[in-house]
């Protein structure tokens, strides 16, 4: 090999392994910001990883805000209405946030409680965080609590079908003549 090819093949190596560690270097650090959101299903099914910076989302269940008179500590309730996880955060709570709304809350998971950096309340009453809207359709629920069908979000018994099925059978009963 020639004195030249030599160098140009420790360049060409050199350049390979500092893009190799920029890019191994990135990852690592963008390793640590990355915040998965998780429902409270899957943080009770043991999804979550614990003690690292997650999202949770859900509703606040009614009846479960607690404040303490001396400090800014709020204990409350996040579900998805399938399973509740339990949320400690110690701040302001934004205006918007009240029972029965829907809520992203961001911080670590101790294997207990979710340990709370920053509460997100919804903006408006017709607005819901896209990730707890997801989560409410995948768990067949609506805002409410109500299931909405199968956990497709489709209707399990369409509302046309069964007004025809009940007409058709009122009409056979008035006229037993005539038969369908």
């Amino acid at each position: 090999m020639t004195p030249k090819r030599k160098q140009r093949l420790y360049i060409v190596t050199a350049v390979v392994l500092l893009a190799a560690l920029a890019v191994g270097l990135t990852l690592y650090a963008l390793r640590a910001n990355i915040n998965a959101f998780y429902t409270p299903t899957q943080i009770a099914s043991g999804e979550a990883p614990q003690g690292r910076q997650i999202r949770a989302g859900g509703m606040v269940r009614d009846g479960s805000v607690r404040r303490d008179n001396e400090t800014l500590d709020a204990i409350f309730t996040v579900t998805d209405f399938d399973h509740d996880v339990t949320v400690h955060y110690q701040g302001i709570l934004p205006d918007l946030f009240r029972e029965g709304q829907g809520v992203v809350v961001m911080g670590t998971f101790d294997g207990e409680h979710l340990e709370a950096s920053e509460v997100l309340a919804k903006h408006d009453e017709k607005y819901m965080p896209p990730e707890v809207s997801e989560a409410l359709k995948a768990s067949g629920r609506d805002v409410s609590g109500n299931r909405t069908g199968d956990k497709t979000g489709n209707e399990t018994g369409n509302t046309a079908d069964i007004k025809a099925s009940d007409s058709s059978a009122a009409k056979a009963a008035l006229d037993p003549q005539e038969t369908p």
